[in-house]
């Protein structure tokens, strides 16, 4: 009879499982997906627990109020940390899958040395791995996001990089094989080990090359790992649930890697060896011009006067916490007639869908927001694109300028409308270390300040109380 529910609950978190993911394409519907999600989650524990191989049911209990603890301040983080707080929760899971392939490999050696048989070797081998370097990789990757003071936000690169990671990876998947040939052998609890070690090396070593800006790349692929890690652990405890969970996550990642690639026009091997986010000078293209500061006056009145306005935000107004002063900004234009969208570059901010989430808790009506490939045919006829902290991905030098970090990747058009109005903390490069040549654009016009001071200031002068 247990079997029997706990087959059932495991075929309904499965179903749940994939009915969150389905519901996730469109916004009408994620509030939907994520009560699945954590329904799904919960049957699965259930069905889990009330397995007749749980004997020590004490240490559930201890596992599930330890979750709570953690759990609960983790999910009342600021939106502006998601994607920090999305990479941890990547690296708790990494850090399961690793743990749970250690035990059950010395569990087996010292009791079932029979159960240790090629095909389970091969998937705790891999279940370690990817868990472990998951785990390194996530912690790395959310201390860069969280910039960290210890943690280098910039890439770190060193003559011959490529070659030592590759060569830990290798060293790793040799071991691993050797294990999978002698399982019991004398020396085989040694190599194990070091497997772990250098899994746990290899993921720093994976994330320390890489900017900033490839983060919601970084973040997607980690997705994966540690999607891939559950389905190896799925098969080394013979669970059809954690096989489907996992391959449901490791897949969504995996294509969700492909799409940012995609927006940014790299491969996969660009963005985990390209270093994008390096710091350098680059040659100077034409005539140097200097930036044309407007005051806050100016640029609420060209905004004013404006039938269409493009709003272009970015990695500056998550910083900011600039969402809540935009909504203001979109209620006082729009009720002057103007219309207002907001154009949604793929990579734009930290994570996957970052500018998006702010948006959305602004109470920014999603049918404002536009993509990239839909708002660029559209551009020249925008009478005021604002751009509030994006950078990159409105830099005109991706068109042209071979020797940049950002050739070749799709940006938003920003320098074809009529006026553009750019606000920006200083003058410092973005995350790919080369200036802005948008800013320096005839029609373009600096507004130097935080966004959110900014744009309240900007809200404050249309609706006629004046500045500060």
């Amino acid at each position: 009879m247990t079997h029997a529910v706990a087959q059932f609950a495991a075929v309904l978190a499965t179903v749940l499982f994939i009915f969150s993911l389905y519901w996730m394409n469109d916004p009408k519907t994620a509030r939907h997906a994520v009560v699945a999600g954590v329904t799904a989650m919960l049957v699965a524990v259930l069905a889990t627990w009330i397995q007749p191989e749980i004997v020590h049911h004490g240490w559930v209990v201890l596992a599930i109020v330890a979750g709570f603890i953690v759990g609960v301040p983790l999910s009342r983080v600021p939106l502006t940390a998601v994607p920090q707080r999305t990479a941890l929760s990547h690296a708790f899971g990494g850090l399961a899958a690793g743990l749970v392939g250690v035990a059950e490999y010395y569990l087996w050696l010292g009791e079932r040395s029979a159960q240790l048989t090629p095909f389970r070797m091969s998937a705790l081998v891999a279940e370690v791995i990817l868990g472990f370097l998951t785990f390194t990789g996530s912690l790395m990757a959310a201390g860069k996001l969280q910039e960290v003071k210890w943690i280098p936000q910039r890439p770190v690169t060193y003559p011959g990089q490529n070659v030592v990671n590759i060569g830990v990876l290798a060293i790793a998947v040799a071991l691993g094989v050797l294990i999978v040939v002698h399982p019991t052998a004398a020396w085989s609890g040694h190599a194990f080990r070091a497997i772990a070690g250098l899994a746990l090396l290899f993921g720093v070593l994976l994330i320390i090359p890489i900017g900033g800006a490839d983060m919601p790349t970084v973040i997607s692929i980690l997705n994966s790992y540690a999607g891939l890690s559950a389905v190896a652990m799925g098969f080394v405890l013979d669970s059809k649930l954690l096989v489907t969970a996992g391959a449901l996550d490791g897949s969504s990642g995996l294509i969700l890697s492909i799409i940012m690639c995609r927006a940014m026009n790299r491969s996969f091997s660009n963005v985990l060896f390209g270093a994008f986010g390096t710091v350098r000078k680059t040659a100077a293209i034409g005539e140097q011009k200097e930036w044309k500061q407007e005051t806050v006056e100016g640029a609420a009145q060209l905004l004013e006067q404006a039938s269409r306005v493009v709003v272009i935000p970015g990695y500056g107004m998550a910083v900011a916490q600039a969402q809540h002063k935009v909504r203001e900004l979109y209620d006082q234009l729009t009720k002057r007639g103007v219309t207002v969208q907001f154009a949604i570059h793929p990579v734009a901010g930290r994570m996957p869908g970052h500018m998006n989430v702010l948006l959305a808790e602004a109470n920014i009506p999603y049918t404002a927001l536009v993509e990239m490939d839909d708002i660029n045919p559209e551009m020249p006829q925008c009478d005021v694109a604002l751009v509030i902290g994006a950078n990159d991905v409105v830099n005109p030098a991706a068109r042209y300028a071979k020797d940049t970090p950002i050739y070749g990747m799709p940006i938003i058009d920003a320098d074809k409308a009529k006026t553009v109005l750019a606000i920006k903390r200083s003058k410092n490069p973005g995350f790919a270390g080369i200036d802005n040549e948008l800013y320096v654009q005839d029609n373009t016009w600096m507004l130097f300040g935080d966004a959110k001071t900014v744009v309240g200031d900007l809200v404050k002068q249309l609706a006629g109380g004046g500045l500060h």
